[in-house]
């Protein structure tokens, strides 16, 4: 086992192509273990995924503010979409559709990732150029084919609405400006994380709350190398990644994502940056062929996707649940997979 905690701390900081070189070290240790075991067994210290804190503490006044600003509709250019259209806390984070729709109509050209837990990732959207949660949410305003507006459009709308205007200055000591609703809306968001998911748990020492099943699921991720770019804290968010490695993910554009956080994943159907994989299985299988160059077997996919489950948190009480397609939405009754087969072109995107 020692060899194996060795490959698997070296993944985390090796290029892909030597992380996956070192896959097999841990894969002869791992399984055995898995297979011998039935109760998991905890080495939470030397695990390369670490629990969800609590929420930062935060100003109740500007987050109260921000909860209400993300709702509401006025920060569109037409008043008609908030950041909640596309953004449902109640569910997911986000919505059940492979690519939401634009104010006229058209898609968007990336499928929308969930808000839960956004803070914790280290660069934000799929391209990974939002810096901060203030710069993204400016640029999502100004986003022609999502708000078509601007933090100083929203403000100014604002400051028509007394009620609005008591509540900034109640929160920040002066009228609703760019600078405070970027601010009031980032904190909100901060407050956005689901701890308390069993995979955590059992991080933390209860033993009981994965079974060992979905135990074996973890070694073999660990094992085949999903770990090396799903760790840490949010179980990716951590670094940027070419998908596509052995075979194309479906779009091919952007070439370079961000890795996505596997937090909730059982809940965000469909997966991918373009949203072509329709369930959790089906993304395992794909992302074995793409990123592993490696047919998974449908034992093994059940397996992982047992571990992927014990990723889902809770929010405010409440597990997070998948969110339903919306009718009309692109994609909302994808099937299949984004991969390409093997033995198909091994072109990079």
């Amino acid at each position: 086992m020692a060899g194996c905690r060795i490959a698997y701390l070296l993944r985390i900081t090796c290029p892909l192509r030597v992380c996956l070189l070192l896959a097999p070290v841990c894969l002869g240790a791992a399984l055995p273990a898995a297979a011998q075991s039935p109760t998991p067994q905890r080495a939470a210290a030397y695990e390369p995924i670490t629990p969800i804190p609590a929420a930062p503490a935060q100003d109740p006044r500007r987050l109260a503010l921000g909860e209400q600003l993300f709702e509401d509709r006025r920060l569109s250019h037409d008043n008609t979409r908030s950041c909640r259209s596309c953004h449902d806390i109640r569910t997911n984070g986000a919505t059940g559709n492979a690519k939401d729709l634009t104010p006229d109509g058209r898609p968007l050209a990336l499928n929308t990732l969930t808000i839960f837990n956004a803070a914790l990732n280290f660069r934000l959207n799929w391209a990974g150029i939002g810096r901060s949660l203030e710069r993204q949410i400016e640029q999502v305003l100004r986003n022609p084919a999502i708000m078509a507006s601007s933090a100083d459009e929203a403000a100014r709308k604002l400051r028509t609405d007394p009620e609005m205007v008591r509540q900034f200055r109640d929160a920040y000591g002066r009228e609703p400006d760019a600078a405070a609703l970027l601010d009031a809306i980032a904190t909100y968001e901060r407050s956005l994380v689901t701890p308390d998911s069993r995979f955590d748990r059992w991080l933390a020492g209860e033993t009981s709350a994965i079974t060992p099943e979905e135990f074996a699921g973890y070694q073999l991720f660990k094992a085949f190398g999903c770990v090396s770019c799903h760790q840490g804290v949010n179980v990716g968010g951590n670094l940027l990644q070419r998908h596509g490695v052995f075979y194309p993910i479906g779009s091919p554009e952007p070439a370079m994502v961000r890795v996505p956080s596997l937090r909730n994943v059982a809940a965000t159907p469909p997966y991918f940056h373009d949203g072509s994989a329709p369930t959790l299985p089906d993304a395992v299988r794909t992302m074995g062929i793409a990123q592993l160059d490696r047919v998974l077997t449908d034992q093994q996919i059940a397996t992982i996707t047992a571990f992927l489950n014990t990723l889902t948190g809770t929010y405010q009480g409440q597990a997070i649940r998948p969110a339903s397609a919306t009718p009309g939405a692109s994609g909302s009754g994808a099937s299949g997979s984004g991969a390409s087969q093997p033995g198909a072109s091994r072109a990079m995107p």
